[in-house]
């Protein structure tokens, strides 16, 4: 071995509380960099759901040009809809000249492949629900599709009755969905044949729908039908 060669000695070994350090400084920019994107693209997310929530009121609703959001809290009273306040959406809508146009209530049913999320316009004139528009739904394509689609399953939600008992407490006749063909009565939802499933969970979203809002819609009507 030649004596001149000299060994190098090896590197010093990094300290980890400085690897520490290091990953700890990381961590914490990158949790700085999630907050400040959330809090970004917050506004924009919440204006881009306001205005499809519009859109889907005023589809269901025909002649609307505003509305006014309220919400049924859990002791079943309506409040205006603002920070803190939970409970189910009703949307108020009115036409150009703030007249009551009707209101759109939401609601769910068991599916086929999940939940069935529902809106529903309903008119305080003849105490019926008078629309739909399906939310989300992942039933099967080709049959959960027709619960937005089918002309003669439609026909049920153009004076699908909603009507209180005498007490105002709830629906007089619970909203269910019968057997296609069966249909005897206007509470009743004649389902699609070959998607029984799926119209069922239309039938028990109409219903839940029905039931938590149509007695405080219909104690603060007066109110709800004031000008815009």
């Amino acid at each position: 071995m030649n004596a001149d060669v000299q060994t190098q000695p090896p590197p010093a070994a990094t300290p980890a509380w400085l690897m520490l350090r290091t990953l700890v400084v990381i961590a914490v920019i990158s949790g700085l960099l999630v907050v400040v994107a959330y809090q970004t693209t917050l506004p924009l997310i919440a204006d881009k759901q306001r205005i499809l929530t519009e859109r889907l009121v005023f589809q269901v609703l025909p002649g609307a040009a505003t509305k006014r959001d309220f919400v049924v809290t859990a002791e079943r009273h309506l409040e205006p809809a603002s920070a803190g306040v939970v409970g189910d959406p009703v949307y108020a809508a009115y036409d150009a000249a703030g007249r009551l146009v009707g209101l759109a209530i939401t609601g769910t049913g068991a599916g086929y492949a999940g939940p069935v999320r529902v809106m529903f316009a309903y008119d305080p004139g003849c105490r019926c629900i008078t629309g739909s528009k399906v939310l989300k739904s992942n039933e099967t394509p080709g049959f959960g599709d027709k619960l937005d689609t089918d002309p003669a399953f439609l026909e049920n939600f153009k004076a699908l009755d909603a009507s209180l008992n005498a007490e105002g407490t709830a629906l007089a006749n619970a909203i269910v969905t019968v057997k296609h063909g069966t249909k005897t009565d206007p509470w009743q939802i004649d389902a699609i044949t070959g998607a029984t499933v799926s119209s069922r969970a239309m039938g028990r979203a109409a219903n839940q729908a029905a039931q938590r809002a149509i007695p405080a819609i219909q104690r603060e009507l007066a109110t709800l039908s004031q000008p815009n």
